[in-house]
Parts: structure tokens; sequence; C-alpha cells
């Protein structure tokens, strides 16, 4: 054999090969979305939607943005994805991909996600969950007067997992997707935090009754309890908290030619005065404020924010989950927009975008899981495309 050569592999070799993947695919993934139904008339009906759904994922995590993408990562991975799919007519177009995904009852969809998730996650504890929005700003269709696409996510800071999202309806806002996306979640025992849009007395209601508690951020749009709040931490500080029973933590970061200086106080809500419809807010035990000091080479700012939490008055434990709640704009946010170009995906048909999100986030999840590389996600990504072994190894990362 000429040198620089390696010997031939058989089609049974590479189907004996192929079976990690086969089994790893079907456990993390098909399994769970085995009930999805299939939108498609029978006699249309080319591809297997398991197939469509497995390479999407496949493709999505190698660095696919697109449909076209998809279908060019099928092609070019062809003899690979046979040996465990059935692909009966070969690799699906990216028309094909486009029609399937933009029918796809979201709602069936997300069920799917959150039973993968959930065998996921198993047993660990959640400790904080984070809420917050996000808008997909290019999903925007001015012919069919279609609003760019605002997603409320659920996110474990703790272990990298996207834990659920629920689109906001067209003529509503967070405040109904929000509770909405708390009832889909399995939040007993975790700390929920939520920005001030989510400050609302139903939405802590809800907390309490799943079993869960909150740090809410408290701004203008709770105006009397803001107020209250504010003055009564103000007239503290001036007497230096003397004859009240507080909790203060303190936190020095420096980086990126910055200092920032954390301090929080968190203080029972027995301290104060009765605050504004306060029987309302279920669960509330503590009134917090952080003041913020960030020093720059040329200049230095300080910011107050308060909030309120149904945790007991401990200013460590209540900083460290506000702390948390900031990684889904760092960890997860910045990923979708710098990594997977979601700000830039023009995907807009019918229920594509909302879909397409799922995937994305979806791909996340299982990037983030995979651990044994320190890589980006980036160039995880990268590695993966060229790479079936450790795209197989990504999968088996959340089995």
């Amino acid at each position: 054999m000429a040198r620089g050569f390696s010997k031939a592999v058989t089609s049974q070799q590479k189907q004996t090969d192929s079976l990690p993947s086969m089994n790893i695919l079907n456990a993390s993934f098909l399994e769970h979305f085995a009930n999805l139904k299939d939108p498609r008339i029978e006699r249309s009906k080319e591809h297997l939607l398991k197939d469509i759904i497995a390479i999407a994922i496949l493709a999505i995590i190698s660095g696919a943005d697109g449909w076209v993408a998809i279908e060019a990562y099928g092609n070019a991975k062809y003899e690979w994805l046979k040996s465990f799919l059935e692909l009966p007519n070969g690799i699906p177009s990216h028309d094909t991909f486009s029609r399937v995904f933009a029918r796809i009852e979201p709602q069936q969809f997300q069920e799917c996600f959150l039973s993968w998730v959930n065998a996921i996650v198993g047993e660990l504890e959640l400790n904080v969950i984070a809420i917050d929005g996000k808008t997909m700003k290019q999903s925007y269709d001015r012919n069919d007067q279609q609003k760019a696409l605002h997603i409320v996510t659920a996110w474990s800071s703790s272990h990298q997992l996207v834990l659920g999202q629920k689109k906001v309806d067209k003529k509503s806002n967070e405040l109904t997707a929000i509770p909405a996306l708390i009832e889909m979640l399995e939040i007993a025992g975790s700390v929920i935090t939520i920005d001030a849009m989510g400050c609302q007395k139903e939405i802590t209601s809800l907390i309490i009754k799943k079993k869960g508690d909150y740090v809410l951020a408290l701004k203008g749009n709770q105006k009397l309890l803001y107020q209250a709040v504010k003055e009564w931490f103000e007239v503290a500080q001036k007497s230096d908290y003397l004859g009240r029973d507080y909790s203060y933590y303190e936190q020095v970061e420096a980086g990126h030619h910055r200092v920032e200086k954390r301090q929080v106080w968190t203080v029972d809500v027995s301290e104060l005065p009765p605050l504004h419809n306060q029987e309302l807010w279920t669960g509330l035990k503590t009134v917090v404020m952080i003041v913020s000091e960030r020093r720059l080479w040329n200049k230095t700012t300080t910011e107050a924010r308060f909030y309120l939490s149904s945790l007991s008055s401990n200013a460590e434990i209540i900083a460290g989950a506000i702390r948390s709640h900031w990684g889904i704009e760092n960890s997860l946010h910045w990923t979708l927009d710098v990594t997977f170009c979601e700000d830039e995906s023009r995907i807009r048909k019918q229920n594509s975008p909302e879909n397409f999100a799922l995937l994305r986030r979806l791909a996340i999840n299982l990037l983030k899981q995979e651990k044994t590389s320190k890589q980006s996600l980036k160039m995880k990504r990268y590695r993966a495309a060229m790479d079936n072994n450790y795209l197989v190894q990504i999968l088996n990362s959340a089995s």
C-alpha cells in the first residue's frame, strides 16, 4: 500500500462506527420528539419528520444559520447521515425544511423540548432561574405587518441551560408571557429572578404557589412601592442604619480596565412602615438595595437599584441570585447574537422564527454541556462541522 494512504473503510465498518451516533441521537432527541405531529398531508411526505428534525439539529450545532445552510450540511454529510437516518429520498431541500418548520405547531415543539430538558436536568438543583426577554430584530415583515418576534426565556446560569421559552403575542407584552412560561417550568425549591417588567403581584403569587422563591427588580412601574423603598433606604443611610436590623455584603471586581464595587443591603419588610398593597405581594419578606460604583480610567459612576424578595434577609445569598440573573445577558443573549447571529436572521415565515429560535437554544444547551473542550462555542461549532466523532461527543454530553 502506498505510504500516506489508509486502508479503505468498508460499508459494514461505517455502519458499525455509526451505531453510537444513532443510539445517542435516538436517546437524546428523537424519543422526545416522537409524538410531534407532522403538519404535512400524507401524499406530500417525501421525507420523514424525524430525519428533518435530526438534520436541522445537527446542522445548527455545526454552524448552520438558515435553511440553505442546513441543506448544504445535509448534502456534505450525506454518507454519514445515511448510516443512522433513513433518508428515503435523500436530503430534503431547503424549501422543505422551511415549509415543515413554518407549519410545526410551536407549542408542541416546545413540549418536546421541555421533555428533553427535563431528562437532562433530572435530579439537578436549579438554584437560580433567570427569566428575561429578547427581540429578534430582523424577524419583522413589513409586507405582512408582522412585528419582530419577542421571546421570553428561562435560563439556569449555574448549569448553563435554557429551560424553556415563550413567545410574546403580537397584541400583548411580557406580562402575559412570563406567567405562561413559569407555568411550564418545574420551579420548586428554585429562586426566580426577573427584571422590572415582571415585578407584578400576580407573578409573586404564581411563584409561591409553585413552591419557588423570587427576587424581582423594583423600578418606577411600581411607583408608590418604589418610592417608599427608596426613601426608606435614603433615610436609613443618613443615620448609618442606627437601630435598624439589616444584612450587608460587599464585593469588588476588577477587569477590562475598570473596578466595580457592589454594596448590598437587605432588610426584612417588618423594619419598614406598611408598604402600598403589601399584603398583595405574596411571600414578600425582604427589600434590597444595591449600590454599584464603577471606576473607569476617566470617570466614576454610581447607581442604586432596588429589589423585592421572598427570601429571608441575607445580603450575600440575595446578591448571588441577582448576580446570576445577569448571566442570561452575558451567557445566553450575547451568545445568540454573536455566535448564532440571531439578530441578523431573516427567517420570518409563519412559525419558523419561533421554531428556529428553539433550535438555537437546543444547540446552545448541547454545546454548553460538552465540558471536555475549553474552546469557545464558535470553535466548538467549527470543530463539530469537521469532526463527526466530536459531534457525537456533544450529543453524548447531554444524554
